[in-house]
């Protein structure tokens, strides 16, 4: 069930993989599931650290066949599963990113091994299955293996430190514009100095002496504090939460307020509300007020909606990616302006966002930072299981799915 495709073709697929991705990936095996001649995307997934262990006796890039190949053979078959559930499939190719050499052998033969063997218990075609290594690339699929130059990649050599042996230069000139960074580019958060940090924090303060006032929630502030009117103001919005979330996705997240960044956060430091704006944020205005509903009805003794922690699960209506990008970037600045204690929340629905896009390595990252300040975070956990157990929402296997 094999097709070979031809080395020149081969050479054009590699160089435009990480066009689809957006980024160059490391030490990563990516599977681009094909209908028909088509592509339908593509997923990453980390290289087993497994894999990637060598027998000092054996030749340089061999791949050690011993007890790892259980560990291989339940990757490969959960990786064919992905594939199988993406609408349309009816084959992959799949490429090797290692930092490894290439010598008699093309390291990570096991690997692609794996896969073929779940590919044919799952009537899959094997469309290709290519390495790109540090000192060359090649195909499993050729029976003797052999390298070729990085320069036929066009992406590869303006990436800094790819596409080079060591004390080599730059390859000949590249003919699409190069692809920065890898899987993990673009999950820092943006930077602030701690003057804008504690203005936030002051914001904080002052909100919650607001809501004092206005609702007697304790603040913990001395009475007879002084109520800045911008957190009074601020205080008011959280009388019409949907029209909060929505009005906040309008906003420049780089330009926010110190006391609209602290209502953001505040909000998403209570996992009530939380929900209201994540379910919101994947539907639209009338699903979070279908959420505030439904939480106030749940806080009242009756059953959730199932619909609605469908959403959560990454089940139901694929949403409008745009938004979750939007969101996320509020988030993340929020998260920037906040000091420790007060970031959690944010990092958390950072993390549900990323992997509600697809991007379980960004989302895997902010679960992580998130749970690094507070261990029982209930949402960070949950995306971290999501992120270990390579679960994706079923929205990402549609066609036209984000991710």
């Amino acid at each position: 069930m094999t097709t070979i495709v031809k080395a020149a073709d081969a050479a054009q697929f590699l160089s435009l993989v990480p066009r689809m991705l957006g980024y160059l990936p490391r030490r990563s095996v990516v599977v681009v599931p094909m209908g028909g001649a088509r592509s339908l995307g593509a997923m990453r997934i980390d290289l087993p650290e497994s894999s990637d262990e060598v027998d000092a006796g054996e030749p340089a890039g061999c791949d050690r066949v011993a007890d790892e190949g259980a560990t291989l053979d339940c990757l490969a078959a959960t990786i064919i599963g992905m594939v199988c559930r993406v609408t349309g499939a009816d084959g992959f190719a799949s490429v090797v990113y290692t930092d490894r050499c290439g010598g008699t052998c093309l390291p990570h033969a096991a690997l692609a091994t794996a896969l073929r063997r779940a590919a044919d218990a799952s009537g899959l075609r094997v469309v290709e299955q290519l390495m790109v290594g540090a000192n060359g690339w090649g195909s499993y699929l050729d029976p003797v293996p052999r390298l070729s130059s990085l320069s036929d990649l066009v992406t590869l050599p303006s990436v800094a430190g790819w596409g080079r042996s060591p004390g080599a230069t730059d390859a000949g000139p590249a003919t699409l514009d190069p692809v920065t960074g890898d899987q993990t580019t673009g999950s820092e958060l943006p930077r602030y100095t701690s003057g804008e940090r504690r203005a936030v924090d002051d914001a904080h303060v002052s909100l919650a002496a607001a809501l004092e006032v206005l609702c007697g929630i304790p603040s913990g502030t001395e009475r007879g504090t002084r109520v800045d009117p911008a957190a009074l103001e601020a205080a008011c919005l959280l009388d019409d939460l949907p029209a909060l979330f929505e009005r906040a996705l309008r906003w420049d997240p780089a330009t926010l307020t110190p006391s609209s960044a602290a209502v953001i956060g505040w909000c998403l430091a209570r996992p009530a509300l939380r929900d209201v704006a994540v379910v919101q944020w994947a539907s639209d205005i009338a699903g979070g007020e279908i959420a505030m509903e439904a939480q106030r009805r749940w806080e009242g003794g009756e059953e959730y909606p199932a619909e609605l922690a469908a959403i959560l699960w990454g089940e139901g209506i694929r949403p409008d990616p745009d938004r979750l990008l939007r969101a996320r970037e509020l988030c993340r600045h929020v998260a920037a302006l906040s000091f420790d204690g007060r970031r959690v929340g944010a990092l958390a629905v950072c993390a549900w966002l990323s992997w509600a896009l697809g991007g379980s390595t960004h989302a895997g990252l902010y679960a992580d930072a998130a749970l690094s300040l507070d261990a029982d975070h209930g949402l960070a956990d949950i995306v971290r299981s999501f992120v270990a157990t390579t679960h994706l929402p079923d929205w990402a296997f549609r066609r036209g799915g984000v991710g």
